[in-house]
């Protein structure tokens, strides 16, 4: 490796490192149950909260409450996995490159 790759190579974990950084300060969330269940995740993936209404807290529908946190995680992490794609795309030049989304 000469010394210009190196230097490319240092350019560009300068770059990824910078693009963690402002992942793991990107917040999304996503709601499911008319906003009943609400996730808060960060753009690594990272969950952060989830707050659930207490109206939908019945120990005989617990099923419904599943189904709905299993929804907003879902939806949230996606939103995340989008919003790091979005960063990456910068850095890759647009190609998929695989383990960075």
């Amino acid at each position: 490796m000469n010394l210009s790759q190196m230097n490319q190579a240092r350019e560009l974990k300068a770059r990824m490192d910078k693009i963690q950084e402002e992942l793991s300060n990107t917040i999304v969330e996503a709601s499911s149950g008319k906003g009943a269940v609400k996730v808060t995740a960060d753009g690594q993936q990272k969950i952060k909260s989830i707050t659930i209404s207490p109206g939908v807290i019945d120990p005989n529908k617990a099923g419904v409450l599943e189904e709905l946190v299993v929804k907003a995680v879902s939806e949230a992490l996606a939103k995340s996995q989008k919003a790091a794609a979005s960063k990456l795309k910068s850095l890759t030049g647009g190609l998929k490159m695989p383990g960075l989304f």
